[in-house]
C-alpha cells in the first residue's frame, strides 16, 4: 500500500513533532490568546504567502479550505462552549482570540501532510485518499487536543472520553474536516481543477 514506508512515517513523526509544539505553545502561554492570535495568524500570512500568492500556480483552494475550516470549526465551538460541552480556561471571554486560527493552520496542517503522503501511496485511488484523510482527521487533531488539554487549555465535559478527548469529539473533528474536503472535492469536481488531495 505505501511505496516508501521509511518516508511516509517519517513524514507523519514530523507532523507529530509539530501538533506537540503546537500543542505545549498554546498550553504554556494560553492566558496570553491575544499574543497566542498574533502569533498564528502570522504564521497563516506566511502560509498564505509561501502557498498561495507566491507560486505561479495559484493554489486557492488551500484557501477556500482554510476559510471553510475556520467557519466550520468557529460555529461548532460557539454550539459547544454555548451548550457547556467544553470550556477554554485562563481567558476572560468564551472562546479564546486564538481559536479562529488554529481552525485554519488545522486545514493547512492536514492538507500539506496529505500532499506528502499520497504520493507515496501504491495505489492512489479516491477511497484510498479518503481512507487516510479520515485516518489523519480522527487521529492528529484529537492528538493536539491531548496535549493542550492536559495542560490545562480547555476541559470537555462530554462523557466516554479517552485521554480527555470524548468520542462525540472525535466525531464532530472527522465530521468538519471531512465536510470541508467533500466540499472541495465537488469544487474541484465541477470546476475541473486538478488536485492531488482531491481529486
Amino acid at each position: 500500500m505505501i511505496t516508501n514506508k521509511k518516508k511516509f512515517f517519517t513524514e507523519i513523526l514530523k507532523g507529530i513533532l509539530k501538533l506537540v509544539v503546537a500543542g505545549i505553545f498554546i498550553g504554556f502561554f494560553k492566558e496570553y490568546d491575544f499574543w497566542i492570535a498574533l502569533i498564528l495568524a502570522a504564521k497563516i500570512f506566511h502560509n498564505i504567502y509561501k502557498d498561495i500568492i507566491r507560486p505561479k500556480n495559484k493554489n486557492w483552494l488551500l484557501l477556500v479550505g482554510m476559510l471553510l475550516t475556520c467557519f466550520g470549526g468557529i460555529v461548532g465551538e460557539t454550539w459547544g462552549v454555548a451548550n457547556g460541552y467544553w470550556e477554554y480556561h485562563k481567558v476572560t471571554r468564551a472562546l479564546p482570540l486564538w481559536l479562529p486560527f488554529a481552525w485554519i493552520l488545522a486545514f493547512h496542517y492536514l492538507y500539506k501532510l496529505e500532499l506528502k503522503l499520497i504520493p507515496l501511496l501504491k495505489n492512489k485511488s479516491q477511497k484510498n485518499k479518503i481512507f487516510l484523510a479520515l485516518l489523519l482527521a480522527l487521529i492528529l487533531p484529537a492528538f493536539g487536543e491531548i496535549i493542550t488539554i492536559y495542560l490545562g487549555v480547555w476541559t470537555y465535559y462530554w462523557p466516554y472520553q479517552l485521554f480527555g478527548v470524548p468520542l462525540y469529539a472525535f466525531i464532530c473533528l472527522v465530521f468538519v474536516h471531512m465536510l470541508v474536503y467533500t466540499i472541495l472535492h465537488f469544487i474541484c469536481k465541477k470546476y475541473k481543477i486538478n488536485d492531488v488531495v482531491f481529486n
